[in-house]
């Protein structure tokens, strides 16, 4: 085969590739960008003051305040639960199990329950917290925020792990042995140096964990059901945004289903600046280890 023909083969299909590539992204932003404009032009007309007064008890003048309130609580449990569990195991995993078999086994169960569907954390966290606290109140189905905030927090959870994992590995091995050298305990090379060196990219890793709880919708089905009025009591019935949305959504009313685009729009703009932000972060760490 000569050589000329050999360098057209690889620059023809390398044109293919690379239209191929082009054609795949094209079509992913189409529909991305399609969901957006449907999502703006439905929601944003919805938006008002009523919106974030009125609660979902209310059909006539239905609004999302205590859905929103509810997410945001139980976010914030979410998160206060697996952000500090979720650094230390990523560190431990990182410092103290890099090489090991039980570092590689612990990596392969996070990702498993990384991509393990939501609606199955939510059926076991169903099992492990909503029915032994059914059982001590008498029977009652004790569906409950913070019910919710465990499932999602187990949601929330891999991503946290992963991130600190890579971004502490990430960390120029010259770096450790510079503290190490000067005879700082290796405890303090990891939290004062190590994690402040790697903590744009943690941070990103806490804040792509909370863009995917912002919109989870079928563990909260199970654990903290809905509440149609407003409640801070974690060991109630708590509304939240996405299931507000689904219950909305299968209200025949016009004006339900406006509200529900409104909300829609709400937890979109919300991720959506979270994305930004992660991105941000991101590109700031990867600038600081080049």
């Amino acid at each position: 085969m000569s050589t000329p023909f050999l360098y057209l083969r690889r620059r023809a299909v390398n044109a293919i590739a690379l239209g191929l590539g082009a054609a795949a992204t094209a079509l992913g932003l189409a529909f991305l960008s399609w969901i957006l404009v449907v999502t703006v032009r439905n929601g944003l007309p919805a938006i008002s003051a009523r919106l974030f007064t009125g609660i979902t008890a209310n059909a006539e003048q239905g609004g999302l305040r205590n859905a929103i309130v509810g997410s945001l609580l139980m976010d914030a449990m979410a998160m206060a639960i697996c952000v500090p569990v979720g650094v230390l195991a990523g560190t431990w995993l990182a410092e103290c199990a890099r090489h090991s078999r039980i570092g590689t086994v612990i990596r392969f169960l996070n990702d498993i329950l990384l991509s393990a569907p939501s609606i199955v954390l939510g059926l076991f966290v169903y099992m492990l917290v909503v029915l032994p606290m059914s059982t001590l109140s008498g029977g009652r189905v004790s569906f409950s925020g913070l019910a919710g905030a465990v499932a999602l927090a187990l949601i929330g959870l891999p991503v946290i792990v992963r991130t600190t994992d890579e971004m502490l590995q990430l960390a120029p091995g010259s770096l450790r042995e510079a503290a190490l050298s000067l005879g700082i305990p290796t405890w303090k090379v990891t939290v004062q140096v190590l994690m402040r060196a790697s903590l744009p990219g943690i941070a990103t890793g806490v804040l792509l964990a909370l863009a995917r709880l912002a919109g989870e919708t079928a563990p909260l089905l199970f654990t903290a059901f809905g509440n149609n009025f407003g409640t801070l009591n974690p060991l109630d019935k708590m509304a939240s945004l996405p299931v507000a949305i689904y219950q909305y959504t299968n209200d025949p009313s016009p004006e339900l289903h406006a509200i529900a685009w409104a909300g829609a729009l709400l937890i979109a703009a919300f991720v959506l600046t979270l994305g930004i932000v992660t991105r941000i972060l991101l590109h700031r760490t990867r600038s600081s280890h080049d």
